[in-house]
């Protein structure tokens, strides 16, 4: 069974890291699409820059995926050695990823939404102007096609692998 948890948590741990990967390569495009539809749209595009308002991986964007790729790989690495601080850590670790998927997919899902509360909060008032699906939009369509696809393989990954590595812990 800790094997098994183990290559659970390995899967997790790519599915975390796919993402900051992805927009480490493509984020710059998804800036320059989004700048251009600022102007477009008559706002300045320092906007960005002045709210640190991002597209690549950097800050949080990297480190907390990363921060959980880590965990993962270091309850893994104590599931293949057999010790009881794999499965001690395969509960912490997989509970904690499963929680953070669903806050991940329900940014996503409301990504409208959370972006104008966000834009409300730094209380810009060019910011209060951005179209923010078609700002969106353009940012998106920076990146491939195939990513829409990545990230539900990504949550399905994060689900199903978390949940199978509990249910190994849970039969140890």
């Amino acid at each position: 069974m800790n094997t098994l948890a183990a290559v659970a948590q390995i899967l997790v741990a790519a599915a975390f890291a796919s993402i900051p990967l992805l927009r480490h390569r493509f984020g710059a495009a998804a800036r320059n699409a989004a700048v251009a539809e600022l102007q477009r749209q008559g706002v300045r595009p320092a906007v960005l820059e002045e709210n640190k308002l991002r597209f690549d991986a950097s800050g949080h964007e990297w480190w907390a995926p990363g921060g959980f790729a880590a965990a993962m790989v270091a309850a893994a690495v104590l599931n293949l050695a057999g010790s009881s601080w794999g499965t001690t850590l395969t509960w912490v670790f997989s509970s904690i990823a499963l929680l953070a998927n669903i806050a991940i997919l329900q940014s996503q899902l409301g990504a409208v939404k959370s972006v104008r509360a966000a834009f409300r909060r730094k209380g810009d008032p060019e910011l209060l102007r951005v179209d923010v699906p078609a700002f969106l939009k353009a940012a998106e369509g920076a990146f491939p096609a195939w990513t829409r696809v990545l990230q539900n393989v990504r949550h399905t990954v994060v689900f199903a692998g978390s949940a199978l590595a509990l249910t190994a812990a849970a039969l140890v």
